[in-house]
């Protein structure tokens, strides 16, 4: 499950469209950065890319792309390329059938194959709806669980517009956004969209969908309304929209975080840590911390994006934690500006696998994650008041950046920007270091209460699993 949200320019801070989400999967399934460079590809040599289960024909060019990816796959949940075009997906339960047979693309393959091709959000939607007319969606989204096969909707974004787009098998409806918009894990477009496929109100009439007399609805003609309601997406759609539209005409990057951070019911996390307790997790919060059969999924990557459309010779600042548990994570940025040696790169961090390590980012933070899911007050007290405050550095240093940036040239701005991004890196693991350090020396209370046999029990499943 995961939740994706976009504010257009009217209704940012700064006037610059602002892009986040929040990727929940499996517990164990860690996420990967990825910087991919732009590419020319011998079309005879290598005539198809190898996506998750299939092949599709290759392009002459790609361009550069960051990408936040479950480890094991070849799509991305989430990523920017270096036109400043953003993409995050979620799943969506319909009640058009699938086959179960792997032969399609994912949802993380659209995002991949649609940064790594499309300049703007409008080439994105054409390719994107292309690709599931010509290929379907016919394949597992699912880690260890391999009968999770779901439909997708996407948020595409790019410095002058956005779109939500929603997709039952082949057929879809998309929307230009104007303001505030988030979605979740259900479809949200009733009978408002912009775009549609052909024949979309023909085959919900005729699957008898849609009955004589009433308007027709997306959302009401294909929702597997079963599936919906458990995924819980109403209460964090709903909850997303409150806290942007609250900061309609002032969101900022500091606000973007924050949204992303709330435990909902139980509190955000950035003001209420005592009140959040991890036998008490579920589907309702933003933030999403794996609990059980009732909260099988956690927040496993994040990301924020400030896109500008090239003004003042500004390019789109991306915002990563690179780790789970945004609450409890650092975003730290990264800059995609065409120079292929220059920019930040990922990739050149050690990248995670299905166990722990000492090396990645990512199971080096699930050492604190996993403590604070026994006692988040206590873990979060050792080290939260210093992550905000590097944040707001880093925050203020990167305005500094960009302003002292823009007389240098392109290939200068480039090497100041990508020195920027690694000293950010640098210095939140130095935090993370010192943090895992105070929380090994805490003794924390056993859990207590009457979920916390059951919920001790499904842990140890997942940390045993994860060699801890």
């Amino acid at each position: 499950m995961c939740d994706t949200f976009v504010a257009t320019g009217d209704s940012t801070a700064t006037g610059n469209v602002i892009f986040g989400k929040n990727s929940d999967r499996e517990p164990n399934e860690a996420q990967a950065l990825l910087r991919v460079p732009r590419a020319q590809h011998n079309l005879q040599a290598t005539p198809t890319v190898h996506a998750t289960y299939i092949a599709v024909p290759q392009v002459r060019e790609t361009y550069e792309v960051l990408l936040s990816k479950p480890f094991q796959m070849w799509g991305a949940e989430m990523g920017a390329n270096e036109f400043g075009l953003a993409i995050g997906n979620e799943a969506l339960f319909t009640r058009v059938p699938q086959p179960h047979t792997d032969d399609g693309l994912t949802g993380m393959d659209l995002i991949r194959l649609a940064l790594e091709r499309c300049r703007d959000a409008e080439q994105a939607l054409e390719l994107i709806t292309d690709m599931i007319a010509r290929y379907s969606q016919n394949a597992c989204g699912g880690y260890m669980d391999r009968g999770f096969y779901y439909h997708n909707s996407f948020i595409l974004a790019d410095p002058a517009r956005a779109f939500v787009l929603e997709t039952a098998g082949e057929h879809w409806v998309a929307v230009k956004v104007r303001g505030y918009r988030a979605i979740s894990n259900g479809i949200t477009i009733e009978g408002e969209y912009d775009f549609s496929s052909p024949g979309l109100i023909d085959f919900a009439r005729n699957k008898g969908w849609l009955k004589a007399g009433r308007e027709f609805s997306f959302r009401e003609c294909f929702s597997d309304r079963f599936m919906t309601y458990f995924s819980r997406c109403r209460y964090r759609q709903t909850r997303s929209t409150e806290l942007g539209q609250a900061q309609r005409g002032r969101l900022d990057v500091a606000g973007a975080f924050e949204i992303l951070r709330d435990h909902g019911e139980q509190g955000p996390a950035f003001a209420a840590t005592e009140r959040f307790s991890g036998p008490r997790a579920s589907m309702k919060a933003l933030c999403v911390h794996a609990s059980g059969m009732t909260a099988p999924s956690q927040t496993t990557g994040s990301m924020v994006a400030e896109l500008r459309a090239g003004k003042n010779q500004r390019p789109s600042t991306i915002w990563l934690t690179g780790t789970a548990a945004p609450c409890l994570g650092t975003f730290k940025p990264c800059f995609i500006t065409g120079y292929a040696d220059a920019n930040l790169r990922p990739s050149d961090f050690p990248q995670p696998g299905a166990r722990q390590d000492e090396q990645s980012l990512w199971w080096r933070h699930e050492q604190i994650h996993r403590a604070a899911l026994r006692n988040y007050a206590a873990v979060a007290h050792q080290g939260l008041a210093a992550r905000d405050q590097l944040e707001r550095e880093f925050l203020a240093s990167e305005q500094q950046m960009l302003a002292s940036s823009v007389d240098a040239t392109a290939l200068d701005r480039s090497a100041q920007l990508d020195g920027f991004s690694r000293e950010c890196f640098a210095q939140a693991d130095r935090l993370l270091d010192q943090w895992r350090a105070r929380v090994a020396a805490l003794r924390l209370e056993e859990l207590r209460g009457p979920l916390a046999p059951l919920y001790r029990r499904y842990r140890r499943k997942i940390d045993r699993a994860a060699g801890y």
